[in-house]
């Protein structure tokens, strides 16, 4: 039941985005420089919760736009109704819906649909990773030298020591090739499915990071906080790989020299 429900409820989340993409819709910014909401988020995000208090109605409801819907009960139900908001109002396909299930805390099932690239994900915990039913590993890059990054940027620049921009540099400045695609939930999924080799940010909120880091982990993968500590989408730090250059990445993000496995 949970399982079909979060299924449902991506599925309609992206029947809105489709209907409104490249359309006109109505565009608001929230706090900060080019932080859009848009209708279709609005719309997205009203069918989603629909979906789940039809079937679920005393869950607790975590989602970018409503907020918490609060509750006792021990599920939680984390939700971004379009992730990627500015490549979606720019006519850019790198846009998606990401839902998670958390019980007592632990994410148990997650799922990100990029229907504008017939993407659908889906992993429970320890049950594996999919796309589009089909099972997905990450990478066996052994070096960050040879791995194919990808990233994101705050909006508001981060003015601490190792930040976004220092990082990027320096991989870059070393021949590491770096994408920043626009939606850290597609970033995540794209390491599960062996694309990327690692992902980074500074600053995510849970509803960017929880579907995503379930399905690195399922992948194979291994996703942690920037110390190295047990990854929780409540907190802003993420980094994600294939596990096997986990190690030499996090040194780079939090300032090693370039070549120094950690």
């Amino acid at each position: 039941m949970l399982k079909t429900t979060l299924i449902n409820a991506v599925q309609a989340g992206a029947t809105q985005l489709q209907h409104f993409f490249n359309g006109d819709f109505k565009i608001s910014n929230k706090e900060g420089v080019n932080n859009l909401v848009t209708e279709a988020d609005h719309a997205s995000e009203k069918a989603i919760i629909e979906v789940i208090q039809k079937a679920f109605p005393s869950h607790f409801i975590l989602s970018e736009e409503t907020g918490e819907i609060i509750t006792d009960s021990e599920y939680k139900w984390i939700i971004d109704p379009i992730d990627g908001t500015i490549n979606f109002a720019n006519g850019i396909p790198i846009c998606c819906v990401s839902i998670a299930v958390e019980k007592n805390g632990e994410t148990i099932l997650g799922s990100v649909y990029a229907p504008l690239l017939h993407e659908l994900y889906f992993a429970e915990k320890n049950e594996g990773a999919f796309l589009n039913d089909k099972a997905i590993q990450v990478s066996n890059k052994t070096e960050v030298i040879k791995s194919c990054l990808v990233t994101g940027f705050p909006y508001s620049y981060l003015d601490m020591p190792n930040g976004p921009l220092q990082v990027f540099e320096k991989l870059i400045r070393n021949g590491v090739p770096v994408r920043r695609l626009g939606s850290a939930a597609i970033d995540l999924c794209w390491v599960a499915a062996g694309r990327f080799d690692g992902f980074y940010e500074h600053q995510l909120n849970a509803w960017d990071s929880a579907a995503g880091a379930l399905l690195v982990n399922e992948a194979g993968g291994r996703v942690t906080d920037f110390a190295g500590n047990i990854f929780s989408p409540h907190q802003p730090h993420v980094l994600a790989t294939n596990g096997k250059i986990h190690q030499e990445l996090m040194g780079i993000v939090n300032g090693a020299a370039f070549g120094k496995n950690n």
